[in-house]
């Protein structure tokens, strides 16, 4: 099963869900106009909270090779000039978390995609999850403390899977990036409303500091009974505020001292 996540105009998330010990297959498109000798193909794993594992690279015309921890008689790679795919035999849930194909070549910059794997259990879970994340937009400077708020509504009556849930923290970048996976919380004593009704809703949050290079868009998600549910994101815009008021101010004082000067 494969659907798309979409987060807004130009940016998509792939995810991709089997089944308990089936086989998946992530595929990464290759440009036709480059040369095949010239440029570096890596596999990267990345599991909830971690970070990347390199699983599998082919480097110019050398032979390809595979990462010492990945066993090669469960990963399967295929390549040739115009597209390479990662296959997981036997899938399991130590296999779930977001799969990096990188593509670098001489004097340019490595070309990122990826796609979330999600490892379904044998029997039906289903869930029932909305989640809405306060304010669309902030504006901080670099240096600044942010914060971004994620709310999660649940109907309890609905949830036929057991476990709690997992909050992930997914950040896509201003230049039509797919979002990657920054933060997990771990910590289940959040602060939840506990309504008369079956409803449910708990409160999240993840802060940071902030710099220049973290502009963009930050998502919330909920990963519970094998499913993952996004939240409407919140846009961080960096040093606008104080971009404007400097502008403002240098034109003041120009026109302060054409004044001076001519008048």
């Amino acid at each position: 099963i494969f659907s798309l996540f979409s987060f807004n105009l130009d940016t998509l998330i792939p995810i991709t869900s089997v089944q308990l010990g089936e086989t998946v297959t992530f595929t990464c498109d290759l440009r036709k106009d480059s040369q095949f000798s010239r440029r570096e193909v890596d596999w990267y794993k990345q599991s909830t909270g971690d970070t990347l594992k390199l699983i599998w690279t082919l480097k110019e015309s050398a032979q390809p090779e595979f990462s010492a921890e990945f066993n090669q008689s469960r990963w399967k790679v295929n390549y040739n000039e115009n597209f390479t795919n990662l296959t997981i035999l036997r899938a399991n849930q130590e296999d779930e978390g977001i799969y990096h194909c990188g593509i670098t070549e001489w004097f340019k910059n490595t070309e990122w995609s990826g796609s979330y794997l999600l490892v379904k259990g044998r029997t039906q879970r289903t869930s029932d999850y909305t989640v809405v994340q306060s304010p669309l937009t902030t504006v901080q400077e670099p240096g600044n403390s942010v914060t971004f708020q994620c709310s999660v509504f649940s109907d309890s009556d609905k949830k036929t899977c057991p476990g709690d849930l997992t909050v992930l923290w997914f950040r896509a970048g201003s230049h039509k990036s797919y979002p990657k996976l920054i933060y997990t919380d771990r910590n289940k004593s959040k602060e939840c409303d506990k309504r008369a009704d079956p409803q449910k809703s708990c409160n999240y949050t993840f802060s940071k500091i902030v710099s220049s290079s973290d502009e963009g868009t930050y998502y919330c998600a909920v990963a519970t009974c094998w499913e993952l549910f996004f939240g409407n994101g919140t846009k961080l815009q960096i040093g606008r505020t104080l971009n404007n008021m400097t502008a403002s101010f240098l034109c003041l004082s120009e026109s302060l001292i054409i004044s001076f000067l001519f008048f």
